[in-house]
C-alpha cells in the first residue's frame, strides 16, 4: 500500500485513465467504497435508519460524494440522505443522485443556512466531500460560510472533536445528545495532503476513506488528528501496470502484508527451528529492560532466548522469566564491565542474533564494554595495519592490538537505548556493525547518531523524519527504525515503509525495549532485518492498540501490557495469512 503526494497521485491517476482505468471508473469505485464505509459506520453504532447529509464540493471530490449518496439511496430505500451542494452543477452525477431519492440543495437557495444548520443538527453521518487532496489554504468564500455554519451547529451541540457522544455534567437527568459521525471523503476539507497542515476551518473526522494511496498529510500532525481512522479505497488502478506507481518508494505497513511475512511453524519443529536470540541488557538501574526485551522475543515466537546481563541483577531477573537461559556477566557497580566480552566472545557462536543496549547506561565501563566488544573502527584498524601491530597512541590514549576483538564475528543485530547513546560516542561508529544491523532511535537518539546540531535537535528530526530516516540508512549501510507517530522504517537500498499507528498508548518507559525484542525475535526465526523491523512495528503497534482496547485509556497501558498483547496481534496477522491449495 503506497504513501504518495499530491503530485504522484495526480501522476498516477493520469496514467490510469490512459492504461484502462477512466477517471469516471475511478470515481464511481470511489464513490462506492465511501459508501461501503458508510454501511460499517451504520452498522458500528447500530444506526437502523440514520439521517445522512452530504457536503458536496464544486469538483471530483464532490462527485465522490454524489456517487456515494447515490449508492446509499439505492441501497437505503428508506433512509433520509440530503446534499448539500456548495455550487450549483447540473451533471449526471446530480441527476442520478436525485433519481436514487437524493434531497439535493444548493447553497444559493439557502442565503442564510437555515436549511443546512438544521440538516446538520437532525444528521447521524455526515460526510465532508467539499475538497479533496487538492485543497488549497486558506477557505475562503461561500466554502468558509458553509464550514463555519457546521462548525458552529457542532459546537451548539457539544464539541467540534470527534466523539460520537457528549453527555451533560450538569443535568445528569438530560437525554444523551449525540454528535454525527463525520466521515472525510478522500481527505478532510482543508488539509494539505502533502505537509498535514490544515485549515483553521477544517472539520475533524471520525474516519477518511482515502483513494488508491495514503497521502503524506494524512500520516503527518496536525493532519493525522483529523483524519480519525484511516481507511483507504480501492478506484481500479492497483492492479495495472503503472511505473508511475511502482516508482513509489514508501509503503504503509499493512496486516495482509505483514501476515506474508511471518514465518511458517511445522508441526514436526523444535526449538532450535525458531532460531537462538542473545539479549545483551540491563544494569542495577534498570533490571526490567532485559526482561521485557526477552519477554518480547519469546512471545513472538523465538526459541531460545538468552540474557547476558551483570551477575548482580540475573537473580531477580530469573524469577521474572524462567523459560529464559543466563549468561552471567562481571560488572563494576552494576554495569556490565569490559572483561565481559570475553566472555561473551565464547559463546556468539551459539547464537543467530544478538539484541545490545536496553537498559545498559552509559557509565564509564559499559562505554569500554561496547567499544572493545564491536572492536575498532575502519580508521583505528588502518592506523593499527601502519604499526604492525605494535602500541599505538589514539586520541591520547594507548591501546594494544587486539586479535580477540577485532576477529570475532558478531550476529546480526538490534541496538537500541544506551547502546544507540554509546555508539553516537564513537568516531565512525558504523564501521562497527555487522551486515544487516538494525537501529531502533527515537529522535533524540537519532539526533546523536547522526549529529545533528541545532538548538532543538529533536524538533530538526521531527521535521524531516523520512528524508533523515532514508539518507542515513544508506550511509550507514543498516535499517532505521525511526520510532514515533507512524514509526519510518528504511533499508540502506532505500525502501522505506511507515507503521500505520500513532497513539499515546506506546508513550510509557520500556515500550521500545518490547520493540527491540519483537524485531529480535522474528530476526531470529530467518526474517531478513528489514522484514523484520517492519512486520515489528506492525505488531507492537497493533498489540498497543489491542491493550488499549482492554484498559480503555492510553494513560494506563504500560510496556507490559503491550509485550502481552503481542500474542494476540500475532493471532491477528496470521488469521490474515493465505491459506493456498492444499494439494498444490
Amino acid at each position: 500500500m503506497k504513501i504518495v503526494t499530491i503530485e504522484e497521485m495526480q501522476a498516477i491517476e493520469k496514467a490510469a485513465d490512459k492504461g484502462g482505468v477512466s477517471y469516471d471508473t475511478m470515481m464511481q469505485l470511489a464513490g462506492l467504497a465511501t459508501a461501503h464505509h458508510v454501511l460499517k459506520v451504520m452498522d458500528d453504532l447500530e444506526l437502523d435508519e440514520p439521517e445522512i447529509l452530504i457536503l458536496v464540493g464544486p469538483g471530483n471530490n464532490g462527485g465522490d460524494g454524489l456517487v456515494a449518496g447515490a449508492n446509499l439511496a439505492s441501497l437505503l430505500n428508506t433512509v433520509k440522505i440530503d446534499a448539500y451542494l456548495l455550487k450549483a452543477r447540473d451533471d449526471k452525477l446530480v441527476k442520478a443522485a436525485r433519481d436514487a431519492g437524493v434531497h439535493i440543495t444548493v447553497i444559493g437557495d439557502d442565503e442564510d443556512h437555515n436549511d443546512l444548520g438544521e440538516m446538520v443538527a437532525n444528521c447521524d453521518i455526515l460526510l465532508d466531500a467539499l475538497f479533496g487532496t487538492g485543497a488549497r489554504q486558506p477557505i475562503e468564500g461561500d466554502a468558509a460560510s458553509l464550514l463555519k455554519t457546521v462548525r458552529s451547529v457542532l459546537h451548539g451541540i457539544g464539541n467540534t472533536g470527534p466523539h460520537p457522544v457528549v453527555t451533560s455534567a450538569v443535568l445528569p437527568d438530560e437525554p444523551q445528545v449525540s454528535l454525527p459521525h463525520i466521515v472525510a471523503v478522500d481527505a478532510p476539507s482543508g488539509l494539505d495532503c502533502n505537509t498535514g497542515a490544515v485549515d483553521d476551518l477544517t472539520l475533524r473526522a471520525d474516519s477518511t476513506v482515502t483513494f488508491g494511496a495514503a497521502k503524506w498529510g494524512q500520516l503527518t500532525f496536525p493532519g493525522a488528528d483529523y483524519c480519525g481512522e484511516l481507511l483507504i479505497g480501492s478506484i481500479g488502478f492497483e492492479d495495472i501496470d503503472l511505473p508511475e506507481l511502482d516508482n513509489v518508494e514508501a509503503e504503509l505497513a499493512t496486516g495482509i502484508g505483514i501476515a506474508k511475512l511471518l514465518p511458517e511453524r511445522p508441526r514436526d519443529s523444535y526449538k532450535g527451528t525458531f532460531g537462538k536470540a542473545l539479549v545483551l541488557a540491563g544494569s542495577s538501574n534498570y533490571v526490567g529492560a532485559p526482561y521485557l526485551c526477552a519477554s518480547a522475543a519469546y512471545r513472538i515466537g523465538a526459541g531460545w532466548v538468552s540474557i547476558g546481563a551483570p551477575q548482580i541483577i540475573i537473580p531477580t531477573l530469573a524469577s521474572m522469566l524462567p523459560e529464559a537461559t543466563w549468561l552471567l556477566l562481571p560488572h563494576e557497580m552494576g554495569v556490565l564491565h569490559e572483561n565481559a566480552v570475553s566472555i561473551i566472545h565464547e559463546e556468539l557462536d551459539k547464537y543467530n542474533t544478538l539484541l545490545l543496549g536496553p537498559g545498559f547506561g552509559v557509565e564509564d565501563a559499559t562505554r569500554k564494554f561496547i567499544k572493545k566488544l564491536l572492536g575498532p573502527t575502519e580508521k583505528e584498524k588502518a592506523v593499527k595495519s601502519r604499526h604492525l601491530g605494535f602500541s599505538v597512541i589514539l586520541d591520547g590514549a594507548e591501546t594494544e592490538d587486539d586479535s580477540e576483538t577485532s576477529e570475532t564475528t558478531l550476529p546480526r543485530m538490534v541496538i537500541d537505548a544506551d547502546g544507540l547513546n554509546l555508539l553516537s560516542e564513537i568516531e565512525e561508529w558504523w564501521t562497527l556493525l555487522p551486515e544487516e544491523s538494525v537501529l531502533t532511535p527515537h529522535p533524540g537518539e537519532f539526533a546523536k547518531l547522526a549529529g545533528i546540531e541545532a538548538d532543538n535537535p529533536i524538533a530538526a528530526v521531527q521535521e524531516d523524519r523520512l528524508n533523515l530516516a532514508k539518507e542515513h540508512a544508506r550511509k550507514w549501510k543498516a535499517v532505521v527504525v525511526l520510532k514515533g507517530a507512524f514509526t519510518i522504517v528504511a533499508s540502506p537500498d532505500g525502501d522505506v515503509t511507515i507503521a500505520p499507528f500513532a497513539t499515546a498508548a506506546l508513550a510509557k518507559a520500556g515500550t521500545g525495549d518490547v520493540l527491540a525484542g519483537t524485531i529480535l525475535g522474528l530476526m531470529a526465526q530467518g526474517l531478513d532485518s528489514y522484514e523484520a523491523a517492519v512486520a515489528g512495528s506492525w505488531l507492537h503497534g497493533c498489540a498497543a492498540l489491542l491493550a488499549l482496547e482492554d484498559f480503555g485509556s492510553t494513560a494506563s497501558v504500560l510496556a507490559g501490557d503491550v509485550m502481552e498483547h503481542l500474542s494476540e496481534a500475532l493471532a491477528t496477522a496470521e488469521a490474515l495469512k493465505p491459506t493456498g491449495d492444499r494439494y498444490a
